[in-house]
């Protein structure tokens, strides 16, 4: 027993001994290697830019990267440095033809590859100032001879995400009184489209520069059957605007040259297309003082007139689906072009502005007065719950800014 009792606690001392003379052997072997790690370092001449080793061979998978070590530094005493100097000063001159050639090697391939090569050394950080260089717009997109008002554009549709891409470049040859102005452009997707999309020139003068690009998202069987609509308005520092002219360009076998230039003459609003039916010019204001709803009828052209007996307005103003009030105009008589200026106020909340519409029908009287008068066509004006393109567009501009008068070309519908 006292033997038992005296060597079990000599026998753990003597492990507990060796596993601490083993932990410290085994920590200073590591140290040693760290040290080793520490002291390498490449061999890089002094005043170069830093350069990065990459695989001489093809390309390695994302878990195969190569990773090579580099060489490791050794230092030199002073006076083998002085013996190395006679020698260096005389390879010298043999050297500085070949490193002429190899930095002028390198120049090539760095302008073609960029500043980070494959299978060979080359410094990074390297910007190749020349692929950076972007040509103007005017080398570019040069406007054609002429002295129309043109404007610059490009149509791409994407099929995979169903969305039309317009590119507004610039406009060119604009009219000299307008060259002072603030230049500003209205893109609809006709005859659908709710929301119009607007881009403001970065510039003034004679050919004012855009460089924007919207979106439409139109599905693959609407976009053939649409029209791009963009009409182009000049504004003073008053905020007056002025309408320089609008282009029409139909989709229709346009979309399958995406990212050509395209280049249009600007029609200006009274040399503008008619529609099959004709069109009206109406004026619209709101006054939520007053609450009162003003719209003016102020000319048609390209009616198709039946008879002589004249042309009037008929205007009514519906709230959901009641006729709550109905004006009409006189009758304009010989005119193939009539002029009406025929004032009409209908009293209105600004609640209902969101749920009611003006319906203006152009008229002919019969000559029989019991007889219905002859329709020649209608337009409806109001929110989205009753119009779309222009017509929406032409009630929300009213409703933005109240107390102003607001006019716009409409094309005529057939009543139903």
């Amino acid at each position: 027993m006292l033997v038992l009792a005296v060597g079990l606690p000599v026998g753990l001392l003597f492990i507990v001994l060796m596993a601490l003379m083993a932990y410290y052997l085994w920590r200073r072997k590591r140290q040693q290697r760290y040290e080793e790690l520490v002291s390498m370092s490449p061999q890089v001449p002094a005043c170069t830019a830093p350069v990065i080793l990459v695989s001489q061979g093809s390309w390695s998978r994302p878990d195969e990267i190569p990773f090579t070590l580099p060489p490791r530094f050794t230092p030199r005493n002073h006076s083998s440095l002085k013996n190395e100097a006679g020698r260096v000063e005389e390879e010298e001159e043999e050297e500085e033809e070949e490193e002429g050639m190899k930095v002028a090697g390198q120049r090539d391939i760095l302008a073609h590859r960029g500043s980070l090569s494959v299978r060979s050394w080359y410094p990074v950080g390297t910007v190749l100032a020349g692929l950076y260089c972007v040509p103007t717009l005017n080398e570019v997109v040069a406007p054609p001879p002429g002295l129309a008002t043109r404007l610059c554009f490009a149509v791409e549709y994407r099929h995979s995400s169903e969305q039309l891409m317009v590119s507004l470049l610039r406009l060119g040859n604009l009219p000299p009184h307008f060259h002072g102005n603030v230049t500003l452009v209205e893109l609809r997707l006709l005859p659908d489209d709710r929301r119009p999309h607007q881009a403001k020139a970065r510039g003034t003068g004679p050919d004012p520069e855009f460089n924007d690009c919207f979106v439409f998202q139109v599905s693959g069987v609407c976009v053939s059957r649409s029209t791009l609509s963009v009409c182009v308005m000049s504004v003073e520092q008053a905020g007056k605007r002025h309408a320089v002219g609008r282009v029409l360009f139909p989709l229709e076998g346009e979309l399958g040259q995406a990212g050509r230039v395209l280049w249009r003459d600007l029609e200006a609003e009274e040399d503008t297309q008619c529609s099959e039916l004709g069109d009206v010019l109406v004026s619209l204001s709101y006054t939520p003082s007053l609450q009162h709803l003003t719209v003016v009828p102020l000319r048609a052209r390209g009616l198709q007139l039946l008879t002589d007996a004249g042309v009037c307005v008929q205007v009514s103003l519906h709230i959901h689906t009641k006729v709550v009030k109905t004006k009409c105009s006189s009758v304009v008589k010989g005119e193939v072009d009539p002029h009406f200026n025929h004032k009409m106020t209908f009293k209105l909340r600004q609640q209902q502005l969101d749920e009611a519409c003006l319906r203006l029908e152009l008229q002919q009287p019969n000559a029989i007065p019991s007889e219905a008068p002859a329709l020649l066509g209608v337009l409806v004006l109001g929110p989205f719950m009753y119009a779309r393109g222009p017509q929406l567009q032409h009630w929300m501009d009213m409703v933005n800014t109240p107390q102003e008068v607001v006019k716009q070309w409409h094309g005529l519908g057939r009543g139903t």
